[in-house]
């Protein structure tokens, strides 16, 4: 069976919207480049060539189909422009881009898709979704690079959903910057 990993940048108060600066109109956008670091870069490199495909929102779809087909880069924007990317919405129509899939539900669609042959999938940005696979019980990891900064509100992933989900801690690593990388897994 497939992982579904979820990775996020994530403040202090638990806001994932507008780290890069362009995502979001967010007062505080670009929040997560003041902290740029060679070893918080290299992680984000090494996970995403351990997977081999992607799972998108609607949302994040459609800005990043704007944006990377345009990119390369052995690091990033090659992995991302080859790898199967997978855009969970009930609305979407057509999806474009290179290699790209549609799928309608998470309940069904997604848990067929993890059960799919194949390696890991990861999960960027896509907080809607997130937040369904949290409900469903769909996620096997949960990659945080936690930064010491809050930003006031915003788009978060852990909403008030009042639903218990316990994890258990597989890795830390503190960054000199501040920063925290903390992988999870649920707890069963």
């Amino acid at each position: 069976m497939r992982k579904i990993i979820v990775t996020a940048f994530i403040t202090l108060d638990g806001v994932v919207e507008a780290p890069g600066g362009d995502e979001t109109p967010h007062p505080h956008a670009g929040w997560q480049r003041k902290y740029a670091h060679d070893e918080t870069d290299k992680y984000k490199t090494d996970e995403l060539s351990s997977v081999d495909a992607l799972l998108l929102g609607k949302n994040t779809y459609e800005a990043w189909a704007k944006f990377w087909p345009g990119q390369t880069g052995a690091a990033f924007a090659d992995p991302i422009n080859r790898l199967p990317k997978y855009v969970v919405s009930s609305s979407l129509q057509i999806a474009a881009w290179n290699n790209s899939h549609i799928l309608r539900a998470v309940a069904t669609d997604v848990a067929a898709l993890k059960k799919s042959e194949g390696g890991n999938i990861l999960v960027y940005g896509s907080a809607t979704l997130v937040k369904a696979l949290l409900h469903h019980d769909l996620i096997d990891e949960l990659h945080l690079i936690v930064y010491p900064i809050l930003i006031g509100g915003g788009l978060k992933i852990f909403d008030d959903h009042r639903e218990l989900k316990q994890f258990g801690l597989t890795y830390s690593r503190v960054i000199d910057n501040g920063a925290i990388i903390l992988e999870y897994q649920p707890i069963v």
